[in-house]
């Protein structure tokens, strides 16, 4: 026998044993399936595998990070295989352990292997568990954050284990709750058959309103019309279309509209057999559309074995308007706001404000209509235009669409938004978001806004899960994504939040703020050579939203011309784009301006935007952190004093801080 140190990687498939006595063949195709996508990983990280224990494998590797990395990549190309082929799915769980073994011939013994065997089911399906011993060997090196479990007892183990879960982020497939037996349903946009393709907006917005119907029903998991806007047009299968997005159901038709008469096509697929549960043809007038809703919500609920709640069913066969030409604006309304999100231009950002209040004119009445402008207004400040601007309205609107409708999930959405971004009132702001939530648990931009008003108070933990909620109910949503990398980094994790964002990068290669994001992480660990290749590579794609991002990486490395220009365009008032006072700061602490940076804040809470709670974690900040006009602006706003990351020290500072020249 030979001793020696080794990583132990254990694997096996969850729910193998169910599957192997319902379908056999499919269970056995199942551990070749994990065969094949094994072997060619083990060659790249430098694994052996050492055998097979009945659906479980077990493999040796020289150290613990490559042990790891393999896990993360297995995970990753089990995940893409479920892509192309739910059924049967492959779930893995996966244990990794360090120390001693013995080699005998080709296989191996010893305590280090009876402990894998013994991690690996602690891992949920699809998930990856260490040891204490690995974690120490590789928690500085892996692109994910890594979760204590605590001290667990091993059956046949004398000494508990410390135990890690690696938390890392699939950049494809929505992350759905373990075990979770909530149904989960897509709307896909419904097709706009009318003789006038100006129709569109129509078609669309009844799309967002059966989505809205049905997300009231708390039996239901709908998904966000963000990830299913971008099925629009599209030639993909449903059967791929519900793998992407996760979905057990989805519902499809289309909209023929011809004066003020209707016909609408729908029919429910059932993803996993591709049966239809029912299908329907409404041949209506165009003042039967809210029938139409609720009896599609109704029937859908019904052919899932949704149980309706009677204030569910009120909510549903509701009209949310008695003014055909008011519904019409706020459809107009939110398909501009749909679009306005690709370009964030201030033109569109008028136009469905102004359809918006078209809609509350022609109905005074139309709760829906003053929560979906409140809304916009919140969404938009600070990007497109100021909150004095904003704000008055948006308070305004979310008031009246609560004393309107008391239960509107979207108008509690707007309150708790005010309270948190015009307020600086986190109690409320909880209150509000968490009431919107229990409306309805479908909200994403309720779970969205909460996570980021958890963030801003440094609970990440907790923000982390509402984010993943957001995943689950907008899969393809990239915002939440971001902000869950933007977390692990504000949590002191740099290493980890970069792996996470190369992944998301890797999968979004035409988005360049991203892989401006990886370089900016880059600089920010001293990886400078590694950053200024991504900026060439990108050089050709910079616009007025990636100026900046291109800018303060430079700034970073040692050459903050750019950013010094494009600040002296924000002072003078040039900027292409709406930059609020606390963003502008955070860029005049990094060329060494403290003093004007700190006055910007000072302004910001003032008179501006009051997002000092999104900018004071910034590590370009650290500069001001002691300073006492800085602690006096975290207590007025009643933010957290101390961070929860190490403070950072710029790797080339400006060579004349005390007079902001460089």
């Amino acid at each position: 026998m030979v001793r020696r140190l080794a990583a132990i990687m254990f694997t096996d498939i969850a729910g193998y044993t169910a599957l192997s006595q319902a379908d056999e063949p499919a269970a056995l195709r199942l551990i070749q399936e994990q065969k094949r996508l094994v072997r060619p990983l083990l060659e790249i990280h430098r694994g052996r595998l050492v055998k097979s224990i009945g659906d479980g494998l077990l493999v040796e590797f020289a150290n613990s990070l490559d042990a790891v990395e393999c896990a993360v990549d297995l995970q990753r190309h089990v995940q893409e295989r479920n892509a192309r082929e739910s059924s049967p799915e492959l779930r893995m769980r996966i244990g990794i352990h360090l120390g001693d073994v013995e080699g005998t011939g080709s296989d191996i013994l010893g305590d280090a292997v009876n402990i894998a065997s013994r991690v690996e089911p602690l891992a949920e399906p699809g998930g990856i568990c260490l040891t204490e011993a690995v974690y120490g060997q590789v928690r500085n090196k892996v692109s994910a954050p890594m979760e204590p479990l605590g001290t667990k007892t091993l059956k046949g183990v004398k000494q508990p284990v410390g135990i890690y879960q690696l938390q890392w982020l699939p950049v494809a497939k929505p992350m759905v709750p373990s075990g979770s037996t909530v149904p989960r349903l897509a709307i896909l946009p419904l097709s706009n058959i009318s003789p006038d393709p100006k129709d569109e907006y129509f078609a669309d917005g009844l799309t967002e309103e059966l989505i809205t119907v049905l997300s009231q029903v708390k039996g239901l998991r709908v998904i966000s019309r963000t990830s299913v806007n971008q099925y629009k047009g599209t030639t993909k299968s449903v059967a791929q279309i519900a793998s992407e997005l996760g979905a057990d159901s989805v519902l499809e038709g289309s909209v023929r509209k011809s004066g003020d008469q209707l016909r609408i096509a729908v029919q429910l697929i059932d993803t996993r057999t591709d049966e239809h549960r029912w299908a329907e043809t409404y041949d209506r007038r165009m003042e039967n559309v809210f029938a139409i809703q609720a009896d599609v919500a109704e029937r859908t609920a019904s052919a899932l074995k949704v149980e309706l709640l009677r204030s569910e069913r009120e909510a549903i066969q509701e009209r949310p308007t008695s003014s055909l030409a008011a519904y019409d604006a706020y459809l107009r309304g939110a398909q501009v706001g749909r679009l306005l999100t690709k370009t964030w231009s201030l033109e569109m950002d008028r136009e469905a404000s102004q359809y918006f209040e078209e809609a509350i004119r022609n109905d005074p009445g139309f709760s829906g209509a003053y929560s979906a402008l409140a809304n916009h207004l919140l969404a938009v400040m600070g990007i497109t235009r100021s909150a004095k601007e904003t704000v008055p309205r948006a308070r305004e609107c979310a008031a009246k669409a609560l004393e309107l409708n008391p239960n509107s999930s979207d108008a509690h959405s707007a309150q708790g938004n005010l309270a948190f971004q015009a307020d600086l009132n986190w109690s409320r702001a909880e209150l509000e978001l968490q009431q919107a939530i229990a409306l309805n648990p479908s909200s994403s931009n309720a779970h969205f806004w909460y996570a980021y008003l958890l963030a801003a108070l440094q609970r990440f933990k907790e923000s982390d899960k509402h984010y993943r909620d957001v995943i689950e109910l907008d899969p393809l949503w990239l915002l939440p994504r971001t902000n869950l990398v933007w977390n692990v980094a504000l949590a002191g994790d740099i290493p980890a939040a970069t792996g996470m964002l190369e992944s998301l990068a890797e999968a979004h290669p035409d988005r360049t703020r991203l892989r401006h994001g990886v370089a900016f992480y880059y600089a920010l660990s001293g990886r400078e050579s590694e950053a200024l290749r991504i900026l060439e590579a990108t050089k050709g794609e910079v616009n007025p939203r990636t100026r900046g991002s291109r800018a303060t990486v430079l700034a970073l490395v040692g050459q903050p011309e750019e950013l010094r220009s494009l600040v002296q365009e924000y002072e003078d008032g040039r900027a292409a784009q709406y930059v609020a006072d606390a963003d502008a700061a955070s860029l005049e602490a990094l060329l060494g301006r403290n003093d004007r940076a700190l006055a910007l804040l000072e302004k910001d809470l003032r008179e501006g935007d009051k997002v000092l709670w999104l900018a004071y974690q910034h590590w370009f900040l650290d500069s001001v952190r002691d300073d006492a006009r800085f602690l006096a602006l975290l207590r007025s706003a009643n933010l957290p004093l101390t961070l929860s990351r190490p403070r950072w020290t710029p790797r080339h500072p400006p060579k004349d801080a005390s007079t902001g020249t460089l």
